[in-house]
């Protein structure tokens, strides 16, 4: 989250939030306070999506959420 990026839509006052590093991970809300946690519900519902398919996400700040499986 701190990577978001927020901004306020000029035609209805709403606000839009994005995290740029992940594709598909942006909110819109009416206030500030809605949009921050639309998008951390968000966020975190397309890591465990990712997480669960076995789909690469990217690093971050130096944090590599890449599972790695053990083949026996």
């Amino acid at each position: 989250m701190l990577r978001a990026e927020f901004e306020v839509i000029e035609d209805d006052g709403s606000f839009h939030g994005r995290i740029p590093a992940l594709e598909g991970v942006w909110a819109n809300a009416p206030n500030l306070e809605d949009c921050r946690a639309e998008l951390e519900q968000v966020l975190e519902e397309w890591l465990l999506l990712r997480l669960s398919e076995g789909l690469s996400i990217p690093e971050i700040d130096g944090i590599d959420l890449t599972v790695q499986r053990e083949v026996a």
